[in-house]
């Protein structure tokens, strides 16, 4: 078997002492991309074979890590760099995920290999693809450790600021460099983040980020239709916005939100 492994970390000196480390532990493993950020993962994973292993940073430059999973299919098991406290790390825990606290030590770099290893001469890894890990449910699971998701946005108009709770939002979309928040009575509102914080944010079980461009409340669907090459058009209520786009990687997990 080949012993290819990826390294995602947007710290590129960091990055490079993951590399040194892993190279020292098993000579055998071979380094084959150091990746720096979520567009680049995707691109990659895309258009390479599954690597051996990948070691993952959760927070890249350009988001949430959990977003990759989103885009495209992972069946490599990954070993997490985080920075998180006590209480997000339950999250991996429950889901039987291996993680690394940083700044990485090499101790600590040896145990999660060392188990990693473990775990291969038990299970068969063709096997063990028909029970990959949920990575959306652990993404969900480290956001409520963190303290619960986004309830309202603070709307600057003039010289005076006004909250605008979460629920009173149709949706939200990118253009031209700046993030919108479309209200129930359709009045537009600029918001300071950019969509991949946002989903971070905002509850999984209302919000839905249908595209690179856009994130739907469910309350504002009023139906969904079917589309050219497996795509799915929505519709919003009150013909709020223009139709939204749901990929043919996306139609099956977004119906399944639909039907939760």
């Amino acid at each position: 078997m080949k012993r290819d492994i990826i390294i995602v970390e947007d710290e590129l000196h960091t990055a490079k002492m993951l590399r040194d480390m892993v190279q020292e532990l098993r000579p055998e493993w071979h380094v084959v991309a150091i990746l720096q950020s979520i567009k680049e993962t995707v691109l990659w994973l895309e258009n390479n074979e599954e690597p051996f292993l990948i070691f993952l940073d959760i927070e890249l430059a350009d988001g949430n890590c959990f977003s990759i999973f989103e885009q495209v299919k992972v069946e490599s098991p990954v070993v997490f760099t985080t920075a998180y406290n006590e209480f997000a790390l339950k999250a991996f825990e429950l889901n039987s995920i291996d993680y690394i606290l940083k700044p990485v030590k090499e101790v600590d770099l040896l145990k999660a290999i060392d188990k990693f290893e473990r775990a291969l001469e038990l299970i068969e890894m063709e096997s063990n693809k028909e029970s990959q890990i949920n990575y959306q449910k652990l993404a969900n699971s480290i956001m409520a450790s963190k303290g619960g998701y986004r309830k309202r946005f603070l709307i600057a108009k003039r010289d005076a600021f006004f909250k605008l709770p979460v629920e009173e939002i149709a949706y939200f979309y990118f253009e031209s460099r700046v993030t919108f928040a479309v209200g129930f009575d359709g009045r537009q509102h600029v918001i300071n983040q950019p969509l991949d914080k946002l989903d971070e944010e905002l509850d999984p079980q209302d919000f839905f980020r249908a595209n690179r461009q856009t994130i739907i409340n469910e309350a504002a669907i009023d139906h969904f239709e079917t589309y050219f090459s497996g795509k799915l058009v929505v519709k919003l209520q009150n013909n709020l916005g223009d139709k939204i786009m749901i990929s043919r990687a996306k139609a099956s997990q977004f119906k399944d939100w639909m039907n939760q």
